[in-house]
């Protein structure tokens, strides 16, 4: 049992200039004894109410130096408070807040909210047990008009699907990785260099692309570049949710559409996904 969708705003000052934190966090708990669901008591029941207000006491006392780091310090308060606690889970997303610029220069108190991705984060615990972390990004929406294609799939008697080697790819993105032994990693920096990667694998180099046979290849390519440059991920998830385009036909409207004009196909739509591990 636990606290869903705490929800809250995190402001830290440095003389004028403001950094700001906005986060949803869901915090579970598995007790020792089950006796409150099978008998109906409540003696050892954390309130959710509880779980709430501590959430929000860690986020004044400690502040948010990282998604991670807040989901550890949430499982190990939890963990050295509570001992009818057996087991705690902690997921924590971030609002994607980022720093105003003006003409370049970056405003000391003001924000943009920028929907490229959201970061998100969970950590979990059992009693005598290591802290196993995992995060990631969702939500994020990727395409590019060309270098792309659908060839030699199987075919019979139910397959209409044309063959292409030259089509739009797009798709919304989720990946989750997991840690290893958890030790005084730089969340921050390992979070974007593990966001380039993706970016890099999709698109390819900026002045020609690379061409992807299909979405799965896709989805491996963006796995293999992570963990050949990211040492301290140990397995990664990724899932691609493809939105398909096609193309207008403009016939019947005296024109001749030359992959000018697209409609979406809202549904349904495909997915692919892969988990990658190391040896």
């Amino acid at each position: 049992y636990g606290k869903n969708t705490i929800k809250f705003l995190r402001l830290h000052r440095e003389g004028k200039k403001h950094f700001v934190k906005e986060v949803e966090v869901c915090t579970h708990l598995r007790l020792t004894s089950p006796q409150e669901y099978l008998e109906g008591n409540n003696s050892l029941v954390i309130p959710t109410d509880t779980i709430k207000n501590i959430v929000l006491v860690l986020a004044k006392k400690n502040g948010i130096s990282s998604l991670e780091q807040f989901a550890i310090d949430i499982c190990n308060h939890f963990m050295t408070t509570f001992c009818q606690v057996a087991y705690v889970k902690t997921y924590v997303q971030e609002v994607p807040w980022q720093r105003l610029h003006e003409d370049g220069v970056p405003h000391i108190h003001s924000f943009i909210c920028v929907p490229d991705g959201i970061r998100f984060c969970e950590a979990e615990q059992c009693r005598n047990g290591p802290l196993i972390l995992f995060a990631g990004i969702k939500d994020l929406k990727l395409m590019k008009t060309t270098q792309s294609g659908f060839e030699g799939f199987y075919k019979n008697e139910h397959t209409t699907l044309p063959e292409r080697h030259d089509r739009i790819l797009c798709g919304e993105l989720f990946c989750k990785w997991s840690y290893g032994e958890c030790k005084d990693f730089d969340f921050d920096c390992i979070w974007k260099k593990i966001r380039e990667c993706i970016l890099e694998a999709f698109a390819g180099p900026p002045d020609c692309g690379e061409y992807s046979p299909s979405y799965q290849k896709t989805v491996n390519c963006i796995q293999m570049l992570v963990l050949s440059r990211v040492s301290q991920v140990q397995i990664i998830e990724v899932v691609l949710n493809n939105t398909f385009y096609n193309v207008v036909d403009m016939k019947n409207l005296g024109l001749t559409n030359d992959k000018e004009v697209f409609v979406p196909v809202e549904a349904p739509y495909g997915s692919c996904a892969c988990t990658l591990g190391r040896k």
